[in-house]
């Protein structure tokens, strides 16, 4: 009762703070009184009941979502076991340094201009959500790996206990919290990099494009309802991938059958 009770009482702190931005937003909106500088939240609703109408809506999401999805998927699978690698290995982990430093730090802005010259518009996306979710999930899952018990993996090697069993019930559970953290983070970025290249690159039925073509022909409600939609997706896509990723660990850990 009492975890209920702190559970509803967080969700509506929460929903109090939504509310009181909206606030604010519609008083600076009444303030500024000019659209083409800053509408209000209440022409973006109305706008929102109408844009999902739109023939290619529901396309355009699709688009945007796969290939963020692919791109965050790759950088998931491939960052985590290039990370338990380089645990095992540190001398992969010191061939790998330059090429993690440079996504962690190179703006995005860089990322997709260079990829531009490489790939077409429609697979940019993939390519710049992976490099920017890439160097997030490597380090995160490189620092839970080295973080396992030391007692418990001296016990391990005492008793001759396979790596692969080590790795599932000694590594994978100290890796957990650390990986989850990770998502947390890295599926926001996805978004926000994947988003960011197809604006640039102009992508078709896109997120990105509608965006652009909202910024071109000055269509404010527009841009801000656009602007919404990405947030929502972006924030359904998160509790999605990280409860399927809590499945997943759970029956790696042999938890859930």
């Amino acid at each position: 009762m009492r975890s209920t009770a702190m559970w509803a009482e967080k969700r509506g702190a929460k929903l109090l703070a939504v509310l009181l931005a909206l606030l604010l937003w519609q008083l600076a909106a009444m303030l500024v009184d000019l659209p083409v500088l800053l509408v209000s939240p209440l022409q973006v609703l109305r706008r929102l009941l109408t844009i999902w109408r739109e023939p290619d809506f529901f396309l355009t999401v699709w688009h945007s979502l796969l290939r963020i999805a692919l791109g965050f998927a790759a950088a998931l699978v491939l960052g985590s076991l290039l990370a338990i690698l380089a645990g095992r290995f540190p001398v992969l982990r010191t061939l790998l340094w330059p090429y993690v430093t440079v996504m962690k730090t190179v703006p995005v802005a860089s990322f997709i201009i260079i990829s531009l010259i490489w790939l077409n518009a429609e697979n940019l996306a993939v390519f710049i959500s992976f490099l920017m979710v890439f160097p997030t999930i490597y380090l995160n899952v490189l620092q839970g790996y080295e973080s396992a018990d030391r007692e418990l993996l001296e016990m391990a090697r005492v008793f001759r206990v396979p790596y692969a069993r080590q790795l599932r019930h000694i590594y994978l559970p100290a890796v957990r919290p650390f990986l989850l953290s990770a998502c947390s983070v890295a599926l926001g970025m996805a978004w926000k990099s994947g988003v960011a290249a197809e604006v640039i690159a102009i992508s078709k039925h896109s997120l990105g494009e509608k965006l652009y073509e909202s910024k071109v022909y000055f269509l404010n409600v527009d841009l801000f309802s656009w602007t919404v939609v990405i947030v929502l997706s972006s924030f359904l896509f998160e509790k999605l991938a990280l409860a399927i990723l809590r499945l997943v660990l759970a029956r790696g850990e042999g938890r859930v059958k």
